[in-house]
């Protein structure tokens, strides 16, 4: 099935020098939900806003709904809705009225009956007649994805959208937005949250420097982000790891005084009954032990190193060869 957005090669430096999208290419399958992440000035913006027609690109092509963005600036525009991170209303219009001039905007024709629809799929019904202004910050933010869905797009960005959200809004947002999905509805995410793109996507990719360093079956990349260190602080430092341990992932702290062990938390079997039974074997003993889950920024270093590796390798073998 031929891809919905098809992005081949794309490049952005902008006036200044820098450069924020180094030769992407990624194709986003029609009806999934794809999420994005990358920490702050990856490029996951500009990805958006150069497949939405916000931004110029310096190079390379982007094809949505078959339309290429530049040559079909008008039917490639129409078949996508935004939502960007900031919430950019007009406070004093009414929910009603700002959905459809945002359908209007487009060309479309008048359609209550679609209006009553959306707002009714996202809470928003009994709000029709609420000023923007009156709204809690979930609810602007349901009116920002009315507002994008109004024309009837087949694909739907969400740039962060539950960045400012309580948790217990994040997760109604989630049940929103698969809903939308089952309606036939193309969704790409960019976050900053691992549990958000494990929650609702069926694929990640992952954006660094302004390069996509992998893309992946969430199942299989949550595997590789699933990773947990089990510290144990010892009483008197150790030289090395004992030889009767070392075929467990264990390694040595720069003095000696801590041996961490690293397991993947959604294994059955984290292996750390046995780990201790065999410190006792080996009479080694520890003070105090605690657990620490590896933070967004090593995950993202983790895969940029591992996918850096892969391609050097590769190269290094086509050279050979």
């Amino acid at each position: 099935m031929e891809p919905i957005i098809s992005v081949r090669g794309l490049g952005k430096t902008y006036a200044g020098g820098f450069t924020a999208l180094k030769n992407v290419d990624l194709d986003i399958r029609r009806g999934e939900i794809f999420a994005l992440l990358g920490p702050n000035g990856a490029g996951k913006t500009t990805l958006i806003s150069i497949i939405c027609g916000i931004v110029n690109p310096t190079g390379g092509s982007v094809t949505a709904a078959g339309h290429d963005i530049i040559r079909d600036f008008r039917a490639a525009r129409s078949a996508i809705g935004l939502v960007p991170q900031e919430l950019a209303t007009d406070s004093f219009e009414s929910v009603w009225a700002t959905v459809n001039f945002s359908r209007g905007l487009f060309g479309k024709a008048p359609n209550p009956a679609y209006i009553e629809k959306l707002l009714r799929q996202l809470s928003l019904w009994e709000k029709k007649d609420s000023r923007i202004m009156a709204l809690s910050g979930g609810m602007k933010r349901r009116v920002m994805i009315a507002k994008a869905l109004s024309h009837e797009p087949g694909i739907l960005f969400l740039d962060e959208p539950t960045a400012g959200v309580d948790v217990e809004l994040r997760k109604d947002m989630w049940e929103m937005v698969r809903g939308l999905r089952e309606s036939g509805v193309t969704i790409i995410l960019t976050t900053h949250y691992i549990e958000e793109a494990e929650e609702m996507a069926d694929r990640i990719g992952v954006i660094n420097r302004g390069e996509l360093v992998l893309v992946d079956d969430k199942h299989s990349l949550m595997q590789k982000m699933g990773e947990k260190e089990l510290s144990l602080q010892l009483p008197a430092a150790l030289d090395r790891v004992p030889e009767s341990l070392s075929d467990l992932p264990l390694s040595l702290s720069e003095d000696g005084t801590q041996l961490v062990y690293r397991f993947d938390i959604k294994s059955s079997d984290t292996g750390i009954a046995e780990l201790l039974r065999r410190l006792n074997t080996a009479n080694i003993e520890f003070r105090d032990l605690h657990t620490r889950e590896s933070s967004l920024e090593e995950i993202f270093v983790g895969l940029v190193r591992g996918a850096r590796e892969e391609k050097a390798e590769s190269l290094t073998k086509e050279t050979q060869e």
